[in-house]
């Protein structure tokens, strides 16, 4: 993180930005899109994700930005949940299925190690 000055600079918020345009793209079409409660929960879940890594990066404070990474990742996790939803009533042929899931697993590893890499810089912090 020591290169990075801004939140568009991390790889997981780009990642997770390519996963909430691929929930809208998904979410305005075919039989999903008439489904709003489902969409609408896609949606804020996907967003979430980007927020919460963009908003935690900009608090500059290690602490703050692990707890909303845990976010972050939990959203994901909420995106991948809905995804089953999406393919269990047809509304996502499975090869939809598996192209977008392939993608929130990819974010959520993303999430993942960058919250591993600040709790490890939390830790060698306490260390002195």
């Amino acid at each position: 993180m020591s290169g990075v000055q801004r939140f568009e600079d991390l790889v997981a918020w780009q990642k997770a930005r390519e996963l909430c345009r691929c929930v809208y793209e998904t979410t305005r079409t075919g039989p999903l899109a008439r489904d709003f409660g489902l969409a609408a929960q896609m949606q804020r879940a996907a967003v979430s994700v980007m927020s919460n890594v963009a908003e935690g990066f900009e608090r500059h404070r290690r602490q703050e930005f692990h707890q909303f990474l845990s976010v972050a990742k939990s959203s994901c996790a909420e995106v991948r949940s809905h995804l089953y939803v999406a393919l269990d009533t047809g509304y996502l042929a499975p090869g939809q299925f598996e192209s977008m899931n392939s993608l929130a697993q990819e974010v959520a590893r993303l999430v993942g190690a960058l919250r591993a890499s600040v709790q490890r810089r939390i830790d060698s912090d306490k260390e002195y």
